[in-house]
């Protein structure tokens, strides 16, 4: 699997982008930075959007992707509660027209909203898709994707500590996990369902306890204004735990 990232960010600037990325430029993770940061041409590849949840940094370019590719259907798969704040509050037809509703302007709808189920895989597009619950300010999933050949990633979405029932479920060849905050707000980092250098480094240890082995770790997520903070305080906990952690920037490609 390649996976290109388009947004490793909480926040959108000049420099920085919403959360996204696309795996073997089909399947799309997240829904921060899908128009903003691709073609038309590219945005016409994309067949499947995957949303661990709600929350606006990880939904907002929807409307305009579906403004882009009104000729066709894309499946936005999610679980329950996630297409639910979609419906009510990005597809309700008040900014955008509803693109999930045959009653909009086109006739026909252009977003098929499909739910997930916690633990119960699904076949996509060749991909394998496993719905694990994980913690968070609002019901999120993350997410094991497998591809034919047999890799496998797993993708934390927006969580904060302990993954332990997570990582029970999952086999995966490398972790794509967030990183929000710094040590020094790892209390709000928990308040809010995030992780910090040093909560990752705990949640990675109870990886190896439970699993045997480490995979590794790519990380997403930063909040603009403590990135180099961040960045550092990971370095620190890479070599002080001998992880493999990689911080990804905007259009970094990596081979899974």
């Amino acid at each position: 699997m390649r996976i290109r990232f388009l947004g490793t960010h909480t926040a959108e600037s000049k420099n920085t982008r919403l959360v996204s990325f696309l795996i073997d430029d089909v399947l799309a993770v997240e829904a921060g930075s899908l128009t903003s940061e691709l073609t038309f041409s590219e945005q016409h590849r994309i067949s499947c959007i995957l949303l661990s949840h709600g929350h606006y940094d990880h939904i907002r370019a929807l409307p305009s992707l579906a403004f882009n590719n009104s000729h066709r259907n894309i499946k936005v798969m999610a679980i329950p509660e996630t297409l639910e704040v979609l419906s009510a509050s990005l597809l309700n037809g008040a900014v955008y027209p509803n693109f999930a509703d045959s009653g909009s302007y086109l006739r026909k709808s252009v977003l098929e909203l499909c739910p997930l189920e916690f633990l119960k895989p699904i076949e996509v597009e060749g991909y394998r898709i496993l719905p694990v619950p994980v913690r968070h300010a609002m019901p999120a999933a993350g997410f094991e994707i497998a591809s034919k050949d047999g890799r496998r990633l797993f993708y934390t979405g927006d969580t904060g500590p302990d993954l332990s029932d997570a990582w029970k479920k999952i086999q995966p060849h490398h972790l794509i996990a967030e990183m929000t905050f710094p040590n020094r707000l790892a209390q709000t980092a928990t308040d809010t369902g995030h992780l910090c250098p040093k909560s990752l480094a705990v949640e990675l240890a109870a990886f190896k306890r439970i699993k045997g082995y480490l995979p590794d770790c790519t990380l997403i997520h930063f909040t603009p204004q403590f990135e180099e903070e961040i960045r550092a305080e990971v370095g620190e906990a890479a070599k002080e735990h001998h992880l493999s952690i990689a911080l990804a920037s905007e259009g970094c490609v990596i081979d899974v």
